[in-house]
């Protein structure tokens, strides 16, 4: 708001406040007997006594008139956007104008909107849940000769139990939830099991899935016990489609709809096909929203995402079908190249198995093939929108089968500017529906097996903020190694496997840390997303036999989840500087 009207306003008021006074002065000077010629008498002071006193409170009250008149004119109550009520916050913080800022940070996307203390989370398999109901799982076997030689057979109920001990009794830092079928392993003493499970402290909403290879021993007398259980996910053959299970070992449950909430399960063999129309018949009858241009590729990821779940949101609104084109420009803060890089695959960074399944979307090349042979025959109508400023609302009675919204260029050529404004309260992003891609977060949950889910975590940021010393004039030194080694003191015991997050490209200048933890960085585990990785087999399949690089905003993504999996988590700022994360002055009581 401008402040000149105020200062109009307040210049006025005090020019006829103070003619006012002058005024009312030169009238009660005309009536004060004492200034009066030949009234100064002796018989007459008492009188002009109480006539001085009269004038005088009366001048008082002039004064005070027009002092209060200057301080209504002047005053400015606080403004709310500086000092905003919950729903201003929300609305300023949601609404994000053209001017994004490039960063390397991790959007959020529908994981970190989940609670951690899901009731799907309270029913785990305790040991005493396998044991009920058996008598006994190693016992001899009677009347038969025992045949020390003969090979396993994993199907046997009573191997099953005992290899299910086992596993609850070697891994004590998880809960498990689910316990498949044993099928054979890689020779005749070995069986492959699998199971789902989360870290008994996680943080983070979701279920894992494990498969290890057991190598069993049989006793002379026959009966069968675990020797040793092989590392993370060394039970391929034990591998199985989700909806192919086969009956196997879970807590029951008394109470029926005990899971009602959806959460990722990570280590289940990844769908992520393109959808395809059933039918002519069904394309026909069907309503699609489209965006068309627009300047938002090639920006960071953060904005991306907040103008795509706006499309995505409208698309729900409207109850329509979101054409989406899958291909992604990677800006250049995530590039090796430091290029914006066309051509990445929406399925590289984030889920579209689980967003197939929860919204109605399809692949923009797919639609394009269908419309073309399709929309003249059936008559098929498209409304076009030029302006982003026909809301959702507005669309809402439309008919004709697709709705476009065409982009240009300039300042209001970015799809989020649809959701602005009144809009904000009428349609919602759907973050439940966007989360990371499974393949990544299989290689999160490897890195955590691999440290036994049993580890802390810090994460220091560095790079071009700790050299900018006049945004961030603190950053540098107290995420050197000694204040570092200082502030870890107390926060993490002695000993511990600490896992460094960081945008620190020498990871040798954390090497003081080793005297007091064992440090882990995510270049360790390159061997997870390498030529002989699963990664890298799945997704060169995806990118039709093209190898695809572990890219910058992976990565990161990576980086960031493996360090929310710690027990103990540090973060750089608030917990190892003073410095605020996006500069001096900028520090909010929520900033993190």
């Amino acid at each position: 708001m401008s402040t000149r009207p105020n200062i109009r306003r307040t210049a006025i008021a005090f020019v006829a406040g103070l003619g006012f006074t002058m005024f009312s002065v030169f009238k009660m000077s005309s009536r004060i007997p004492l200034l009066q010629t030949g009234r100064l008498r002796p018989e007459n002071l008492g009188q002009n006594a109480i006539a001085i006193i009269r004038n005088l409170f009366f001048t008082f009250f002039v004064f005070g008139v027009l002092i209060f008149t200057f301080i209504a004119a002047t005053y400015q109550p606080e403004d709310p956007l500086f000092h905003p009520s919950t729903e201003i916050t929300t609305f300023l913080s949601s609404t994000l104008n053209a001017t994004f800022r490039s960063d390397d940070t991790i959007f959020k996307t529908g994981e970190d909107f989940m609670a951690a203390n899901q009731t799907a989370f309270a029913d785990f398999i305790n040991v005493t849940d396998v044991d009920e109901g058996d008598e006994g799982v190693t016992a001899a076997i009677p009347n038969h000769v025992c045949e020390v030689d003969k090979s396993i057979n994993c199907k046997d109920q009573e191997l099953f139990h005992v290899m299910m001990k086992a596993a609850i009794e070697q891994f004590k830092d998880i809960h498990f939830y689910r316990f498949g079928k044993p099928v054979r392993g890689l020779d005749d003493s070995s069986c492959h099991m699998a199971w789902r499970f989360r870290p008994k402290e996680g943080k983070r909403a979701a279920f894992y899935k494990d498969y290890r290879n057991f190598t069993i021993a049989r006793s002379d007398n026959c009966s069968l016990d675990v020797a040793q259980i092989g590392e993370y996910r060394s039970g391929v053959n034990a591998k199985r489609r989700k909806k192919n299970h086969k009956p196997g070992f879970e807590k029951k449950h008394k109470k029926k709809g005990k899971h009602p909430v959806s959460l990722p399960t990570l280590g289940e063999t990844v769908n992520d096909s393109l959808p395809v129309v059933e039918s002519e018949a069904s394309f026909a009858q069907g309503r699609y929203l489209v965006y068309n241009g627009g300047q938002d590729r090639c920006k960071s990821m953060s904005h991306y995402l907040w103008s795509f779940m706006c499309a995505l949101g409208e698309a729900q609104y409207l109850n329509r079908t979101l054409v989406m084109d899958l291909t992604i420009c990677l800006a250049s803060i995530y590039t090796s190249s430091r290029q914006d890089e066309e051509g990445k695959d929406f399925r590289f960074y984030f889920d579209f198995e689980h967003l197939k399944e929860s919204a109605s979307v399809l692949d923009s090349s797919q639609f394009a093939f269908d419309w073309n042979r399709w929309h003249r025959k059936n008559g098929l109508k498209t409304h076009l929108v030029e302006d982003y400023r026909t809301t959702p609302m507005m669309l809402s009675g439309v008919e004709d089968t697709l709705v476009t919204r065409k982009f240009g260029s300039g300042e209001h050529s970015y799809w989020y500017r649809v959701c602005e404004g009144k809009t904000e309260s009428v349609v919602q992003r759907p973050w439940h529906l966007v989360w990371k891609s499974k393949r990544l977060m299989d290689i999160v949950s490897a890195v955590a097996s691999r440290l036994n889910w049993d580890f802390d975590s810090v994460h220091i940021e560095r790079g071009e903020k700790a050299a900018n010393k006049e945004l961030w004039p603190n950053l540098d030194a107290d995420t050197s190694p000694e204040p570092l080694l200082s502030k870890l003191t107390g926060k993490i015991d002695d000993g511990r496997n600490l896992y460094i997050a960081t945008n620190e490209p020498d990871t040798s200048f954390f090497d003081p840390l080793k005297e007091k933890y064992s440090t882990h960085f995510l270049d360790e585990y390159k061997d997870l997303w390498d030529e002989k990785s699963e990664w890298y087999t799945e997704t060169t399949k995806l990118n039709n036999g093209v190898p695809v690089e572990f890219d910058g905003y992976m990565k990161i993504s990576v980086d960031t989840e493996v360090f929310l999996r710690g027990k103990t988590q540090i973060e750089t700022f608030n917990d190892l500087t003073n410095d605020c994360k996006d500069g001096i002055n900028t520090c909010t009581s929520s900033a993190i």
